[in-house]
């Protein structure tokens, strides 16, 4: 045997289990099947996870994307296998029951690529995700696995055009507001449905999908500038196939995600998500994706780096531009080397490259004089970030603010109660939330939904409507990347757990002071006490079936919700 092959050998640590004895024929049998050939069973094996699915547009061109990947590891010299996981759309669910499915979605994806490639004996994995919740999913296998590994980005979509402006999903979902109004037609919000979507790509603005892929490239896990890629494009064709090269080599060196994903890379991806004004689903998902790496995150991480990290890009919702903006001038990495050079950045964290951050972005060129889509950091959106944390009687275990500074820092106004979304957006809709009320939907959390539904379509209704910037909505639930106004969500503990927000009645007075990171409901201990006392837990909505698993096993949002913590205390 040649030197050479003794090497490849050695580097199958988990395929040659199936590959090599005699007593596993059977196995390479069914192999042969597929595809196999005598030559590729003495290959390192790698699972490309394809999230292709036509339920969203998100995703409906991954399929081509794990053909692109699949070539590069076969170039490489690797045997790709392309398998599936799945999908869930938030943007057709949104405001409805299915909504309750799609965290729950970000476990069974996890769930299920980890089974596949722990089954299989693959020796390395490429992912792409496209969508909310497959990404984080994806990146939580690969923490759980712990095999060499990189993510790809599906891609942005292109905007649509409407009376030549630039619309997205969001925009639809605000023009149900203006149409509740009276201020556009029929006719007008049909034609905004009609071309806001124009073809393959996740939603277009910093929503939670551009927001992860941009926090995944800035822990290191996908390749230098693939978070900034339009979906129909020959750069992300491209990603891919480096993608499947980059693999392999972190296989020769046996490089693993937990080498990359440390404690300094989480803190790296959390400054990112507060310099482009982010999601606030990154403060479910990133805790998440560290647990599954065994790095412990916390809310006061997050609180701890948005007090020195400015918010420098002016992205939709709260901004004027789309990601593909950020795409046209350059990507994430002028901004990662301008963080770097600010000491915002930590610049040893090891990437999937193989080399550290502050090696990547070498040469890396500043964005073009005259850009406006990322401000200098001498002339911040906001010169702190924009994920506020916040405590108080209402929120004891921490609350989730989205400030933009466009809406304002505080806010006082009187209790308008709702125990689900539907009902929430029916009186928003129809005229009976006013100017000075405090939203509160609740028995959306983990556990009390099920699922954290995202608050979207309130949200939107309250700006078609005109509200934005005079009513404030408070939840136990989430809220969707394109969400913006005066919102506080993920408030625990939820209400099914006996939360305060669960006590709330209308007509009481809620503070919520962004500069004083407090959210305070003004009734006297000895109220609270009584309202306590009298308060009984509702049954569960759902007994069985993956929601009600779902809800027996979540823990907290504070933590991540997430399914396998604490299963054997």
């Amino acid at each position: 045997m040649s030197t050479k092959k003794s090497r490849q050998v050695q580097s199958r640590p988990y395929s040659r289990v199936i590959s090599d004895p005699p007593e596993r024929a059977a196995s390479r049998a069914m192999l042969r099947a597929v595809g196999f050939t005598d030559e590729d069973f003495q290959k390192n094996q790698v699972g490309i996870a394809s999230t292709w699915s036509m339920v969203t547009p998100c995703n409906m061109h991954i399929d081509q994307l794990a053909r692109e990947a699949e070539t590069g590891v076969n170039q490489a010299g690797g045997k790709a296998v392309i398998f599936n996981t799945i999908t869930i759309s938030d943007g057709i669910s949104m405001g409805t029951e299915g909504m309750k499915y799609s965290l729950v979605s970000r476990e069974v994806i996890a769930d299920s690529v980890e089974t596949v490639v722990g089954c299989e004996h693959f020796d390395g994995l490429v992912a792409i995700g496209g969508c909310d919740k497959n990404m984080p999913g994806c990146v939580m296998a690969m923490a759980r696995l712990n095999r060499p590994s990189v993510f790809v980005y599906g891609g942005t979509i292109l905007p649509g055009c409407y009376k030549d402006r630039d619309v997205d999903i969001v925009s639809v979902f605000e023009a149900v507001g203006q149409h509740a109004r009276g201020d556009i037609t029929d006719h007008e919000l049909k034609a905004i449905e009609s071309c806001a979507i124009p073809g393959p790509g996740a939603c277009g603005g910093m929503y939670t999908a551009n927001t992860m892929a941009c926090a995944i490239e800035a822990l290191g896990m996908s390749l230098p500038n693939s978070s900034a890629q339009a979906a129909v494009s020959d750069e992300k064709r491209e990603d891919c196939r480096r993608a499947g090269a980059a693999v392999m080599a972190l296989i020769e060196k046996n490089i693993r995600p937990r080498d990359i994903m440390t404690r300094k890379a989480f803190e790296n991806a959390i400054t990112v998500v507060m310099a482009l004004g982010g999601s606030t689903n990154a403060v479910l998902h990133l805790p998440a994706m560290a647990f599954a790496a065994g790095v412990k995150l916390t809310l006061e991480d997050f609180e701890r780096i948005g007090r020195r990290v400015p918010v420098l890009a002016d992205l939709k919702p709260s901004g004027r531009f789309v990601t593909w903006d950020l795409a046209r001038i350059g990507g994430l990495t002028p901004l990662l080397k301008e963080l770097l050079r600010a000491g915002l950045l930590h610049g040893d964290c090891l990437t999937v490259t193989g080399k550290t951050l502050e090696q990547n972005l070498r040469g890396v060129k500043p964005y073009p004089k005259g850009q406006q889509v990322i401000r200098p950091l001498n002339n911040p959106i906001k010169p702190d970030g924009h994920l506020v944390i916040l405590r108080g009687n209402l929120a004891e275990e921490g609350a989730v603010a989205k400030i933009s500074g466009k809406e304002g820092t505080r806010f006082r106004g009187r209790a308008r109660v709702f125990n689900s979304e539907e009902d929430a957006l029916k009186r928003i809709l129809d005229g009976t939330v006013r100017k000075g009320d405090v939203i509160v939907i609740r028995y959306e959390g983990p556990k009390g939904g099920p699922g954290m539904r995202e608050m979207l379509s309130p949200t939107s209704a309250v700006m078609g409507r005109g509200l934005g910037k005079d009513v404030a909505l408070i939840t136990d639930g989430r809220f969707s990347g394109g969400s913006h106004g005066f919102v506080v969500g993920h408030i625990t503990p939820e209400a099914y757990e006996g939360g305060t927000i669960a006590l709330v009645k209308n007509g009481d007075w809620i503070t919520i002071d962004a500069e004083a990171r407090t959210i305070t409901l003004e009734v006297p201990d000895e109220e609270l006490k009584q309202r306590r006392a009298a308060w009984k837990r509702p049954k569960p909505r759902y007994t069985r079936g993956v929601l009600a698993k779902y809800a027996k096993l979540v823990s907290s949002a504070s933590t991540g919700a997430v399914t396998d913590a604490n299963l054997f205390d």
